[in-house]
């Protein structure tokens, strides 16, 4: 939710910023701004609409300076709004600030700040922190300290970055909302996230909870709330800044869901052979481990469906939760049980709740995401990355297919104690899924398909067994992208209810993974009987071919990991229809790409 960027020691901070912005966009999109500081002075600049009208903005009337913070919004408190837009300044225009997050004491700090003479302009809950601010350095606290006084009196998640009149210096902290710094040889950076500054260097420190640090052009320094320096180590970032464009695509989500393959050969290199070799993981990790309940969100939690069949299947018992359902009412603690969070940023408000719900209880936890140095990989017993390299689109589509991939490894290696793995077949299967996938992606069976339905009223998508979540993830991509209604429904679960809604304009998905195929053809035949249009989604020679509309081919390969191909068919579907009907598809409305709030 919402992107922090800032520099310090730039040759020209204001194309930095906006470099920053661009980059970050898919976090929040409502409005943007930018904070410099010129001499006793802040240039302020912020707009609402997208990071481009900021630009046209800053091109009329633009700051100068080699420092300065930016932000774009994903809006909580106030609408989308020229005054609600970020950064927020003091009653003497000397102090700004950026903060993703929730105050949740706001309410009251304002109106305390209102009953000693400070005006506050905005809805937001932001505003209150550059007023705390000038307050404290009215009393003759440095910078630095202001801001550490500051965070004494707030509640709730932040990450802020902060600038000063006649300081060449940016102030940052945070609690609960992630923030990067980054380091180059001449100039320092911070951000939400990496690819914020990727094409400057990849060098960074991930701040951890609790960390404040006054950043300058050529140093930095991490402190707590009591003011004493912590360590925190340097990293290298894997990827480049050619990983996080989009080439030659018209979309980040095209251009990911042809990086499937890659990303699968990512996550795979090194963990096939005989067994499964899981080496980022502790020799103790998975000791004792007799079940596995995953914790998880939208994408991450399908895929968690998914890896909670395929352990099941190998006699390991395993549950999916709604992370935020999970921390409602957890349930009860059991000896033997891992709990494993699955989320792509490692940063997911709910499901860093539910981690920190099931470490309350002394259960071990387990992270599995794609982001070294996360909050996630920080907190839990142990951390498995998936290694699908950086995603921008809002939309989740490379990463749900390797964390299918890391969470079938996962089962394998944890039933293979028992004797229980499918063994040798299933892995050659998944050291052959990139190739597969690749088949898929270079076809192009479904663009006929998206043209043929993408006027329909709704659409349906049913599966049963791995085509359960994969059924729940087609429609979910559906919606997110095309604003169309789309339900995903467990295939016997049609006749109790839904089926209710099908018409002769409400196409039915029918996946078939080669398990149940009887089964999925007889609810596929109750859909045909009252008229509903029907898309088969499977292999070539699956018998639902002959009894559908149209069929969404697959490679062949095992039972269990069809599901992955029919996904990726799935989720071009989304994309062409969502293009056919000129949809904002790298931006959908009300959605952003890491929810860092709960």
């Amino acid at each position: 939710m919402c992107g922090i960027t800032a520099c310090v020691g730039c040759d020209e901070a204001v194309s930095t910023l906006l470099s920053g912005l661009d980059n970050l966009e898919y976090r929040g999109y409502d409005s943007a701004g930018i904070a410099v500081p010129d001499g006793a002075s802040l240039e302020v600049v912020k707009r609402s609409g997208e990071v481009a009208e900021l630009a046209r903005r800053v091109r009329r009337d633009r700051p100068g300076g080699t420092v300065g913070i930016g932000h774009t919004r994903w809006s909580t408190h106030g609408e989308p709004s020229d005054e609600n837009a970020h950064p927020h300044t003091d009653c003497t225009d000397s102090v700004a600030v950026v903060h993703n997050g929730i105050v949740e004491n706001y309410a009251s700090l304002r109106d305390q700040l209102r009953a000693s003479g400070h005006v506050l302009e905005s809805e937001t809950d932001t505003e209150v922190v550059p007023h705390l601010v000038e307050e404290y350095l009215a009393a003759g606290a440095a910078p630095v300290d202001a801001l550490r006084a500051t965070l004494g009196d707030i509640d709730g998640s932040y990450a802020i970055a902060m600038v000063v009149a006649d300081s060449d210096q940016v102030y940052a902290a945070r609690n609960g909302s992630p923030l990067v710094l980054g380091l180059g040889e001449d100039a320092n950076y911070l951000a939400s996230d990496v690819p914020a500054f990727i094409e400057r260097t990849d060098s960074v420190v991930y701040l951890d909870d609790g960390d404040i640090v006054a950043v300058g052009p050529n140093h930095y320094e991490v402190t707590g709330a009591d003011g004493r320096v912590r360590d925190r180590p340097v990293r290298t970032v894997e990827w480049t800044a050619e990983d996080a464009e989009k080439g030659r695509y018209d979309h980040y989500m095209h251009k990911e869901i042809h990086e499937q393959p890659r990303a699968l050969e990512q996550t795979l290199q090194g963990r096939l052979g005989d067994g499964v070799a899981l080496d980022d993981l502790a020799d103790d990790t998975l000791d004792g481990v007799e079940r596995v309940a995953f914790v998880a969100c939208g994408t991450s939690y399908h895929a968690s469906l998914y890896g909670a069949q395929l352990l099941t299947e190998r006699g390991v018992p395993a549950s999916a939760h709604l992370a935020s359902e999970y921390v409602t009412a957890p349930p009860p603690a059991r000896p033997g049980t891992i709990v494993v969070g699955v989320t792509q940023s490692g940063e997911t408000a709910d499901t860093l709740a539910a981690l920190r719900e099931a470490h309350s209880q002394d259960q071990p936890t387990l992270a599995v995401t794609n982001t070294v140095g996360s909050t996630a990989a920080r907190e839990c017993d142990d951390a498995l990355f998936i290694r699908a390299g950086p995603e921008i689109g809002v939309a989740a589509t490379k990463t749900f297919s390797s964390q299918v991939a890391t969470l079938a490894l996962l089962a394998e290696r944890l039933a293979a104690r028992e004797g229980a793995e499918r063994g040798r077949p299933f892995r050659r299967a998944l050291a052959a899924l990139p190739d597969a996938v690749r088949t898929v992606v270079e076809s192009d069976d479904v663009r006929s398909v998206a043209r043929q339905f993408r006027d329909s009223d709704a659409y349906f998508f049913v599966g049963r067994g791995t085509g359960h979540p994969v059924a729940l993830e087609g429609a979910l991509k559906l919606k997110e992208i095309t604003y169309e209604h789309a339900e995903g429904f467990a295939a016997g679960e049609l006749k109790h209810g839904p089926l209710a809604l099908v018409t002769d304009q409400t196409p039915v998905f029918a996946i078939d993974t080669g398990r149940n195929t009887e089964k999925v053809a007889s609810n596929a035949e109750e859909i045909r009987s009252r008229g509903g249009p029907i898309v088969a989604v499977g292999p070539a020679d699956s018998p639902l071919a002959d009894r559908a509309d149209a069929h969404l081919p697959v490679p062949d390969t095992d039972p269990a990991l069809t599901g992955v191909l029919a996904n990726v068919q799935l989720q071009l579907l989304a994309y062409h229809v969502a293009a056919g009907l000129d949809r904002p598809i790298d931006k959908p409305r009300n959605l952003a790409k890491s929810v860092t709030v709960e």
